[in-house]
């Protein structure tokens, strides 16, 4: 008998998720609450914060395993309350996912476990904040504690922006998000995304990411949930990743461990490599959003098949495979995002070949007719053997698309080359 399974949100990394467990031999049939227009076969009427709604769907349908998309679920105990009903569900805890959900938090799991970051300083007022921002000096990072759709973070390159960020964050921009702040060490060097399967006590690297935060071409513009990713960047090394995984990833699942709250989930680590090492800019408790695009195109092995055994801490009884191919995922948003943005743009997607997929994000159906629904609105993926080729697919299809005044970046992948 083949299982039923049920992923929570509506993203482009939804789309994603689904796309890859429908593959499975072991998966009969998938659900996808709420979902979007790309994934109308599967979709069911719950949003992804409707816990309850979650519940009793996943118990009147006899769900096998949940997989839960988005932080927001995660922050507000999705993992718990399923738990307790006897549900299997991949992800981790509220207090597990304290690790995205408070910076603070965060920073205080890196500094037990001796886990190599930036300096820094949390602050609840903003006079004593800018009194710091004045003795560390520009350039600095300014976090709002709080989950903000990744957004929540300034990288003040002068001190104007810097003591302004301060006022805007505790004014309320990012809500209760920004009730506590904290100031970093800007650091310099490359920035990836390596994401972990992780069973408690076992973890596995996916291949690493590098994304594109800003809005516009060169990382200019304004900070974004991400505008694009590649898949491996050269950057990386099986040196690093070593080094990666025995000095931060390791170190962090003891601690989690040893606090008795362990990590069970994709723990995401943002990471710099600096002059002096890999360093952790950040750890998101799930899968990231467009990373999750070129990661499942690569993944040769049953997607299923890990997931089912981090549920049954068994991970170290399954082989995770990738191609040795490359990946690039361009973000097609609407006009005007990340600030506000037009919706409803009618948009035609054409027929694609194999190794292509148009992930779907921010859209839905209205009158028949595919519109755009959201600010970042098709995650355009393409897989080829080489990066310079693999670019090429994908902005491609973003010519044949029909999607009048989207806004992409032309450069992703560009740093790979």
């Amino acid at each position: 008998m083949g299982k039923k399974v049920l992923i929570v949100g509506s993203g482009g990394r939804e789309h994603a998720l689904a796309w890859k467990l429908a593959r499975s031999s072991d998966v009969a049939r998938v659900y996808v609450a709420p979902g979007n227009a790309g994934t109308p076969q599967w979709n069911v009427p719950i949003q992804a914060n409707d816990i309850s709604g979650l519940v009793r769907f996943a118990k009147e349908e006899e769900i096998d395993l949940t997989v839960v998309g988005p932080e927001e679920p995660l922050s507000l105990g999705i993992v718990d309350s399923f738990t307790e009903q006897g549900l299997r569900v991949f992800g981790p805890t509220k207090a597990a996912a304290q690790l995205e959900s408070s910076k603070a938090f965060a920073k205080m799991i890196m500094d037990e476990a001796k886990v190599p970051t930036a300096s820094w300083e949390v602050f609840e007022e903003a006079a004593l904040a800018k009194e710091y921002v004045r003795k560390i000096g520009v350039p600095c990072v300014l976090k709002a504690d709080g989950l903000a759709a990744g957004k929540g973070v300034i990288v003040a390159m002068d001190l104007d922006t810097a003591l302004d960020a301060v006022d805007e964050i505790f004014d309320g921009a990012f809500g209760d998000a920004g009730k506590k702040l904290i100031i970093e060490e800007y650091l310099e060097g490359q920035e990836v995304s390596l994401l972990c399967f992780c069973d408690g006590k076992t973890a596995y690297p996916m291949t690493p990411v590098q994304d594109h935060k800003r809005a516009l071409d060169n990382d200019q513009g304004l900070n974004t949930g991400g505008m694009g990713t590649y898949s491996p960047p050269p950057v990386w090394t099986t040196e690093v990743e070593d080094l990666v995984m025995k000095e931060i990833v390791d170190p962090t699942l003891r601690i989690m461990r040893e606090k008795g709250i362990p990590f069970t989930g994709v723990l995401f680590v943002g990471l710099m490599l600096t002059n002096t090492g890999p360093k952790v800019l950040e750890y998101n408790a799930r899968f990231g959003d467009p990373e999750t695009q070129v990661i499942m195109i690569r993944l040769e092995s049953d997607l299923f098949s890990i997931l089912w055994a981090c549920t049954e801490r068994k991970l170290d009884t399954v082989a995770v495979e990738w191609s040795n191919e490359k990946a690039v995922c361009v973000v097609m948003a609407a006009p005007g995002y990340p600030a506000s943005y037009k919706k409803g743009i009618p948009i035609n997607v054409p027929s694609l070949a194999q190794n292509e997929v148009v992930f779907h994000a921010g859209t839905t159906v209205q009158n028949d007719r595919l519109v755009s629904s959201g600010g970042r609105v098709l995650g355009v993926t393409a897989m080829a053997p080489d990066l310079v080729e693999a670019r090429q697919k994908a902005y491609e299809i973003v010519k044949r698309i029909s999607f009048p005044e989207a806004h992409f970046r032309t450069d992703i992948g560009l740093k790979g080359l």
